[in-house]
C-alpha cells in the first residue's frame, strides 16, 4: 500500500526541519564508528581492569575475537515490572557465549515507580529521573569496552531515558529487552470503581487495599495501557524489540527464548560481522513517525507526547506538537485497552497484539515499511509472531483477523476514525488532550474557572463539597520548572465522581496526568508553563474557559495580557525527598512541547 500522503508530508517536514541537527548527529556517529570495536584501543591495564572479574569469559575478552555486549539494566525488586530482570544477566551471558561472544553488566540505572510516588513529594523527581537514567547509562557505556548494547527497562521514564542513551551511543548496535506484563488480576475497571467509591466515602481503606493488592499482584508490568505498556508498543513498532517480544509474560519459556534470541541477534549486528546495524540507523525520522502512529492507533499515554520529542532530539530529530496532531488526524483508533476500554494488555496480546496491529497499519499505508530494525530491514518482519516449537524459537505469520473486535479492530472499521490524542492551542498556551476514553458529551466543556496551585487543594475542596457546579479546574505551577512536573493521577477518582454526578468538569494544567488517566477531559502540558510566566499564571477564578477537543482549542474569555501573573511561593518544592538535588534540572529544563529535558 502506498504511504498515506499526510504521513509522507509529516515525515518530509520533520526531515527538512531536522536537516542540520540530524547531519551533525550522523557525523558524530560516523566518527565514533570509524574507530572500530572499542576494546582494541584500550591499554592492557584498561583491559585488565575490565576483565578481572569476568571468569570464564576472560580469555575471549582479551583476544578481541568476539563481540562483547554491554548490559544496561534498570533492575530493582521494588518495581514489579523490573523485578524479572534480576535473572536476565545470567540468561544473557549464557546466550552470548552460545553465540560465540561475551556479555557484561555495564551498569545499572535508577528506576522509580510512579505508582509508589503517586501523590507524594517523590513524584516531583519522576520526570527528571528520565534524564538521570540517560546520564547513568552514559556512565555505564563510557568504559568503551562494548561492541553492542542491550537495555533492560520497561516503565514510564526508564525506557525514554534509555533511548536517549542509546541514541547518544548510536554507533553501537542496540536491542531493548522487555520483561513482559504481569498476568491479569482484578480487572482494572473494578479497581477504578473501588477507588471512586473510596473517594466518595462509600468504602473503607481496607476494601481499597484489597482491591489494589488484587490488581497489582505479581511480577511484570502493570496490565493497564499506561506509559509503561505504551513504551513497549513503541519499542516494537520502532524496531528496537524483536518482533512480538513486548507482551509475553515474565517467567515463561517463550520469554527466556526471546531474551536469548535478542542477544544472538544484536551480536550479529556489530562491526565484527557482515551486517553492521548501529542504533543511529534504526532511530531515524521514519521510526519516530511510526512511533507516533502506534501511539495514536492504540490510544497510548500522553506522557509520550513529552518523551518522544526528547528521545528524537537525542538523535538529532526535531519533533513539534503539530506533527502529533497531523499524525493523529489520519490514524484510526484501533485498540481499546484500559483506561480506554475494559481489556488489559494480556487481552490485547491474545486478540492479535502487535503483529495484527502493525499488519493493519502497513496495509493502510500508515507506517513506513522501509525502515531498519534490530530484526533486519523492513517492518514487515513485525507482522510475524514468535512461537516455541519444542525448544526451537521461530517466527510465524501473525493473525490477519482480530480475535476480539471489542479490543482490536481493523483499520477499515476502527473505534474512531482519528487518533486518541489532540493538540490544543489558544490564548492559554499549547498543550495536548487524550480523548480516546472521554465520552462524547465531555469532549467540549465551557465553564467558569476554579483556580488551584496544588493538587492537595483540589482534593480538599472536593472532600469539603465545595465543587458542586460546572467548572474548569485550573491547576497551575505544576510544570517542570515549578516543581518537576509530577503526575496528577491522584485527582482522577475525585474528578470522576464529579462527572458521575452529572457535572461538566475539566482539568487544565501545565502538569501531567498518568498514562492511566483518560475518563476526565483534561488539557495537559500547557506551554509556556505558569512558572515561566505562561498564560495560566494570569487566569482568575470565574474566568470562563472553553476546552474544545473536537476543534483543538483552549481559551479563556478574559484579557489575560492586561493582568500581572501570579507569583506563588514555590520554595517548599525545592527540598525534601531528594528534591534539593534536582535544582539544576529545574533551572535548566526546557518546555514540555520539546521534551521537558535539562540535557537536550
Amino acid at each position: 500500500m502506498p504511504l498515506d500522503p499526510t504521513i509522507a508530508r509529516v515525515t518530509e517536514t520533520i526531515v527538512a526541519r531536522s536537516a542540520e541537527t540530524r547531519r551533525e548527529y550522523r557525523d558524530r556517529m560516523r566518527r565514533a564508528a570509524e574507530d572500530g570495536p572499542r576494546r582494541a584501543h584500550l591499554s592492557c591495564s584498561n583491559q585488565a581492569h575490565a576483565y578481572a572479574a569476568s571468569g570464564p569469559d576472560k580469555e575471549t575478552l582479551a583476544g578481541h575475537r568476539a563481540p562483547n555486549l554491554g548490559i544496561v539494566t534498570a533492575y530493582n525488586d521494588m518495581l514489579s515490572a523490573h523485578q524479572p530482570f534480576e535473572r536476565f544477566p545470567d540468561v544473557i551471558r549464557a546466550a552470548a557465549r552460545a553465540a560465540g561472544g561475551t556479555a557484561q553488566v555495564a551498569g545499572g540505572v535508577p528506576a522509580m515507580c510512579d505508582g509508589v510516588t503517586q501523590g507524594q513529594t517523590g513524584m516531583e523527581l519522576s520526570l527528571f529521573s528520565r534524564d538521570t537514567i540517560a546520564l547513568a547509562a552514559g556512565v555505564a557505556l563510557s568504559h568503551n569496552t562494548f561492541d553492542a548494547a542491550a537495555y533492560l527497562g520497561v516503565c514510564d521514564k526508564i525506557v525514554p531515558g534509555l533511548v536517549i542513551a542509546a541514541a547518544t551511543f548510536g554507533h553501537l548496535p542496540t536491542v531493548f529487552v522487555p520483561a513482559g506484563p504481569m498476568t491479569s488480576g482484578l480487572p482494572n475497571d473494578e479497581k477504578a470503581e473501588v477507588r471512586k467509591r473510596f473517594a466518595a466515602g462509600e468504602v473503607d481503606r481496607e476494601a481499597l487495599m484489597r482491591a489494589e493488592m488484587a490488581a497489582y499482584h505479581g511480577p511484570g508490568t502493570c496490565t493497564f495501557y499506561g506509559t509503561a505498556n505504551s513504551n513497549q508498543m513503541l519499542m516494537e513498532i520502532m524496531g528496537l524489540h524483536l518482533p512480538g517480544a513486548s507482551f509475553v509474560n515474565p517467567g515463561t519459556p517463550l520469554r527466556d527464548a526471546l531474551t536469548a534470541a535478542a542477544v544472538e541477534r544484536v551480536l550479529s549486528l556489530t562491526q565484527l560481522g557482515p551486517t553492521y546495524t548501529p542504533a543511529c540507523d534504526v532511530l531515524d525520522e521514519r521510526a519516530f513517525v511510526n512511533g507516533m502512529v502506534g501511539l495514536m492507533a492504540t490510544g497510548g499515554s500522553t506522557n509520550l507526547a513529552i518523551h518522544l520529542p526528547a528521545m528524537a532530539r537525542a538523535a538529532g530529530i526535531l519533533l513539534e506538537p503539530e506533527d502529533f496532531a497531523a499524525v493523529s488526524s489520519v490514524t484510526p483508533l484501533m485498540a481499546r485497552i484500559y483506561p480506554n476500554g475494559l481489556a488489559d494488555v494480556n487481552h490485547f496480546h491474545a486478540a492479535g497484539g502487535m503483529a495484527y496491529l502493525i499488519g493493519e497499519l502497513l496495509e493502510a499505508g500508515l507506517l513506513h515499511a522501509d525502515v531498519s530494525t534490530v530484526a533486519g530491514p523492513g517492518l514487515a518482519r513485525y507482522t510475524e509472531e514468535p512461537k516455541l516449537r519444542g525448544e526451537t524459537l521461530a517466527w510465524e505469520p501473525g493473525p490477519r483477523e482480530s480475535a476480539n473486535d471489542r479490543i482490536l479492530r481493523p483499520h477499515a472499521d476502527p473505534f474512531q476514525p482519528t487518533g486518541g490524542m489532540v493538540q490544543l492551542t489558544g490564548n492559554l498556551g499549547e498543550g495536548v488532550a487524550k480523548i480516546s476514553a472521554v465520552k462524547e458529551e465531555h469532549l467540549v466543556v465551557e465553564a467558569p474557572a476554579r483556580v488551584f496551585e496544588a493538587p492537595e487543594d483540589v482534593l480538599a475542596a472536593f472532600k469539603a463539597g465545595e465543587i458542586a457546579e460546572d467548572c474548569v479546574i485550573v491547576l497551575r505551577f505544576q510544570g517542570p520548572r515549578a516543581n518537576g512536573m509530577p503526575e496528577l493521577h491522584g485527582l482522577t477518582p475525585a474528578l470522576s465522581v464529579l462527572l458521575d454526578r452529572g457535572l461538566k468538569v475539566a482539568l487544565v494544567t501545565d502538569g501531567r496526568m498518568s498514562g492511566a488517566s483518560g475518563k476526565v477531559p483534561a488539557a495537559l502540558h500547557l506551554s509556556p508553563e505558569a512558572a515561566a510566566g505562561g498564560p495560566l499564571a494570569r487566569v482568575r477564578d470565574g474566568d470562563v474557559i472553553r476546552l474544545d477537543t473536537t476543534a483543538g482549542t483552549l481559551a479563556a474569555e478574559a484579557d489575560l495580557d492586561a493582568r500581572a501573573p501570579a507569583a506563588p511561593d514555590l520554595s517548599a518544592n525545592q527540598w525534601g525527598t531528594g528534591r534539593e538535588l534536582f535544582q539544576l534540572f529545574r533551572d535548566r529544563v526546557g518546555e514540555a512541547r520539546h521534551g521537558a529535558s535539562s540535557l537536550i
